[in-house]
């Protein structure tokens, strides 16, 4: 992995969810620094985990890494850019208005759109102001998972835009002026984004079908906004040693994927990374990302008698309505999970409808041809935005006049639309458990929990632009704090940074109200028969993350290592069976 040697002034990590963008991001950062450049590694992700894997605690601005020279940290903390945001935009407006019109606008202010745009406005300010960077000589980003990523960088052309087209004073970020302000720095990052002398966009993909995929439609995404400056990184290769079969089914995986390469990664310059034999958390670790794997054949020893998932689905079984949610860190296998249980459910005789919030949205492939009792589908975020659109409009708009009509049109052409489209439709489908079971397969951490923050921001929100609240939204969160209504389940991997992160999410619901039901490890070698040495030394490496599981939980099951993918009714038996 070759990313330090001419390395760009920017470089952003991008990819699907669990691919190691954040590991290969500060391999890099550590390598340019040993290299006796000057350093910044900013997370824009809202679950970041740079802190675990440098082993320094950070903060909002600029932290020396502990063990390397010249190496510093950040992460961009959403919520204290939006409190920030409405301080910026409100605060001239205090002493001007009378109290009830600045509290109107900071309820304005308020919901996950402007939580968007302060972290954006971030952003925007390291990558678009050199001044706020002169210190250093690179600045990384290690950004969110691939929806939340395409988003933060549209925002430029989306915002300028919003704001060219605006007759008007307000939207639902409140004055305008907050983003006329910034216009000039939203142009600089726009620039800088699609300059391939000064930016260079790295591709970070696992050697699996999906993620090379999502890979595939990130670079064309990327081309159409103007970033042309591409690098692909394929993470986490395995090379069996000897004829075991589980490690030569493992790399039979790689390879197959590497074959049918997409065609519109395959021009692109292509660094590869080794699957080590431990994680790669603390600089010592990520000093040797790419160090040649000394093979040591190590004994069988898989765990015995661990709980499989069939033992939880027998436990979810009892109960033919409400909803099951699976949640986590983005690609610890959500999607898999949830199809697994529900065709299982399906299976056993119960009316199931599998969904997902996840713009990724993969659940159909996953499942292929339903089994009888299971319906399939997907919250399209285009599909639900226009229909509310021309609910509001239908029902708002004749009782207004052009001027009021053209506001509303205009405030509907923001990206908040977007998130009510969205709950609304999360909410709808929950309901769907009155009658049945709802199994929903959920977009990573960050996401969801802003979706599950929503509601009263929602509802001033659907105030403000005059539409109805459905019934749907209503019952929302008291549905989602019933354990007869709901049930949890959080996925991880048996590693440090899902468990952690898992935990972390724990006790985010549990301030919201909502307990989990249980938890699933997903992808486990610990109860797989293995003498490769790497395998055996992550099989190893699980147990620690096995016993936090069980310490944190009184119900959970593990799925192990599949020798075949699952795909398709068939292959999904196998993930809730396997032993």
């Amino acid at each position: 992995m070759d990313l330090a040697s001419g390395a760009t002034r920017h470089l952003f990590f991008t990819g699907k969810g669990g691919v190691g963008k954040t590991s290969v991001a500060c391999a890099t950062a550590v390598r340019l620094a040993d290299q006796g450049r000057r350093v910044l590694l900013v997370s824009t992700d809202p679950a970041s985990n740079l802190d675990e894997v440098l082993g320094t605690a950070l903060g909002s601005t600029p932290t020396p890494v502990a063990g390397v020279a010249g190496l510093s940290g950040l992460n961009l903390d959403p919520e204290a850019a939006a409190r920030a945001y409405r301080d910026r935009v409100v605060g001239p407006y205090r002493d001007l208005l009378p109290p009830a019109a600045v509290r109107s606008m900071e309820e304005q202010l308020s919901g996950a759109c402007t939580v968007e745009i302060a972290a954006f406005d971030e952003f925007a300010r390291l990558l678009g102001d050199p001044a706020a960077t002169a210190a250093f000589d690179h600045v990384l980003f290690d950004t969110a998972p691939t929806g939340h990523t395409l988003r933060l960088l549209t925002l430029p052309s989306a915002w300028t835009g919003f704001v060219d087209q605006s007759a008007f004073g307000t939207s639902c970020l409140g004055p305008l002026a907050g983003l006329e302000k910034q216009r000039a720095l939203y142009e600089a990052t726009v620039k800088a984004l699609s300059d391939p002398g000064s930016t260079t966009m790295v591709l970070v993909s696992r050697p699996e079908t999906a993620a090379l995929a999502e890979a595939a439609r990130t670079s064309g995404e990327l081309g159409a906004l103007g970033i042309t400056n591409l690098r692909l990184v394929v993470n986490g290769l395995f090379v069996a040693r000897g004829a075991d079969p589980v490690a030569l089914a493992m790399a039979a995986r790689g390879r197959a994927a590497l074959e049918a390469l997409p065609e519109i990664l395959r021009p692109l310059p292509r660094s590869t990374v080794p699957l080590r034999p431990m994680a790669l958390v603390g600089i010592p670790a990520l000093r040797q990302i790419d160090a040649p794997i000394d093979p040591v054949e190590q004994g069988t020893n898989p765990l015995p008698e661990l709980p499989l998932l069939a033992s939880l689905v027998d436990a979810l079984a009892a109960n033919p309505r409400g909803v099951i949610l699976t949640m986590g860190k983005g690609g610890v296998g959500k999607t898999t999970v949830a199809a697994a249980i529900a065709v299982e459910l399906a299976r056993r005789g119960l009316k199931v409808h599998l969904s997902t919030t996840d713009p990724a949205a993969h659940v159909a492939d996953a499942v292929g041809l339903p089994p009888p009792g299971l319906t399939v589908s997907r919250i399209d975020p285009a599909a639900e935005t226009a229909a509310y659109t021309a609910e509001v409009l239908g029902s708002v708009g004749p009782d207004l006049d052009a001027k009021g009509r053209a506001l509303l049109e205009e405030d509907l052409r923001s990206p908040c639309t977007e998130e009510v489209a969205v709950f609304r439709a999360f909410a709808r489908t929950v309901a769907e458990g009155t009658d049945a079971l709802v199994v929903l397969d959920t977009a990573p951490t960050g996401h969801t929990i802003l979706l599950l923050d929503a509601a009263e921001s929602y509802h001033r929100e659907v105030l403000r632009q005059g539409s109805r609240m459905p019934e749907s939204v209503r019952q929302l969160l008291p549905r989602l704090r019933d354990p007869a209504f709901t049930r949890i389940l959080l996925v991880t991997l048996a590693e440090a940074t899902p468990v952690h992160e898992a935990r972390a999410l724990q006790a985010d619901l549990a301030r919201a109200g909502i307990a989990p039901f249980g938890w699933v490890v997903n992808q486990s070698l610990s109860p797989v028969a293995t003498r490769d040495p790497v395998l055996s030394a992550r099989r190893e490496g699980e147990r620690p993350y096995l016993d936090e599981v069980k310490g944190t939980t009184s119900r959970f099951a593990v799925v192990p290592w599949l020798t075949e993918v699952p795909h398709g009714a068939a292959g999904l038996e196998a993930v809730t069976r396997a032993a």
